[in-house]
């Protein structure tokens, strides 16, 4: 039984971010498939957000789980997202909207989406969270919290300023448990000193950690265990005040394999931890670009540029030397790197901080020669 809210079966969560895909649809036969392994295996916390591939994560939940189950067996969190808003009469619009997408009466869990200093002033001067806290009241929320993309020191700010704050949503890995850009560590331990249960969000860092390099993957294999996505998970769910992991399963196999070792988990021992901790050393002294594939960048991009998979194209050709760049131009439609205006939409929506018009630079002048 979780520690924290008894609704929530166990400290392991489906994050509807990535699901399977189809000619550009979600792939309802497999997702259905997935949804039940997912329930019959006693889990049963799903996570989404408007914006999530284009609106159709919402709907793909109303389909596949929402319309198929009883609203009691599953645990279902949606987000207020900025770019949804841009007054406080709006915000109880959208979240209508969102009701009648995840085809649902309530919220078990509804965060203010992805808080940074910028958004969280918005997020104020628009009553954001005095809004969601009359939604509880009104019964359409059963719990408050937020996903947060900033410094520590600004997650402290808004925990100070809000105590009414039930869960916080981090980015927590052990490649960015000591990034000085993300702060892992750090926000982990402002959520323990203002005593919130944490939601940990791209424990696999988008998939990253799932594919490592080839000397990093040579240290897992040593470990005579499972694979480099258990190891990532299981190190995030072993800290304590972890209420719920989340993984963005795309498919069976990815479900599969996350169900092996979190139906029954076990926290890393001290041999599976100092191997992680080598991988980590190997990752980082790699000059690879920290991109997780969440996709808020290409969201606005005036030119079309599907920015993580270049980015994924300029990583492969790093460590593998062998890269087709016009072909996955034609697989993704996306623009050529050249093609970016430097606008800064991108920068101003990535949670990773990038520099993504410096770095779309450095893609051009690879494969652009």
């Amino acid at each position: 039984m979780n520690p924290y809210f008894s609704e929530v079966k166990k400290n392991f969560g489906f994050g509807c971010m990535r699901l399977p895909m189809k000619m550009g649809k979600v792939d309802y036969s497999e997702f259905t498939k997935m949804v039940d392994t997912f329930i019959e295996n006693g889990f049963n916390y799903f996570d989404t957000a408007h914006g999530y591939l284009d609106g159709k994560s919402e709907i793909a939940l109303r389909d596949c789980l929402t319309s198929r189950y009883p609203r009691e067996s599953y645990i279902l969190t949606d987000k207020l997202s900025e770019h949804t808003f841009k007054k406080q009469e709006d915000i109880r619009v959208i979240f209508q909207k969102q009701l009648e997408a995840c085809g649902v009466e309530y919220f078990d869990f509804y965060l203010m989406h992805a808080q940074n200093a910028k958004f969280f002033e918005k997020y104020k001067k628009c009553r954001a969270y005095e809004t969601a806290f009359e939604l509880k009241e009104e019964g359409k929320i059963k719990h408050v919290g937020l996903s947060f993309h900033d410094k520590a020191k600004v997650l402290d700010q808004i925990l100070t300023e809000y105590p009414q704050i039930e869960v916080v949503q981090i980015q927590f890995n052990y490649v960015d448990y000591d990034n000085d850009s993300v702060e892992g560590r750090k926000c982990y331990e402002v959520c323990r000193k203002h005593n919130k249960p944490i939601i940990v969000m791209e424990p696999v860092k988008g998939g990253t950690l799932a594919k490592l390099p080839r000397k990093a993957q040579k240290v897992i294999d040593s470990l005579q265990g499972g694979s480099a996505a258990s190891y990532a998970i299981r190190f995030a769910a072993g800290f304590e005040g972890i209420m719920m992991v989340l993984s963005g399963m795309g498919d069976m196999d990815m479900m599969n394999d996350n169900l092996s070792f979190m139906k029954d988990f076990v926290p890393l021992n001290e041999t599976e931890i100092k191997g992680i901790r080598e991988v980590a050393k190997i990752f980082k002294a790699q000059d690879l670009i920290p991109c997780t594939a969440c996709r808020y960048c290409t969201e606005g991009c005036p030119t079309h540029i599907a920015i993580p998979d270049l980015f994924a194209c300029l990583n492969s050709a790093r460590e593998f030397k062998s890269v087709n760049y016009e072909q996955v131009l034609a697989d993704t439609g996306s623009a050529r790197a050249s093609e970016c205006i430097k606008c800064g939409k991108c920068e101003h929506s990535c949670p990773q901080n990038l520099k993504i018009r410096k770095l779309l630079k450095e893609v051009a002048e690879e494969f652009e020669k």
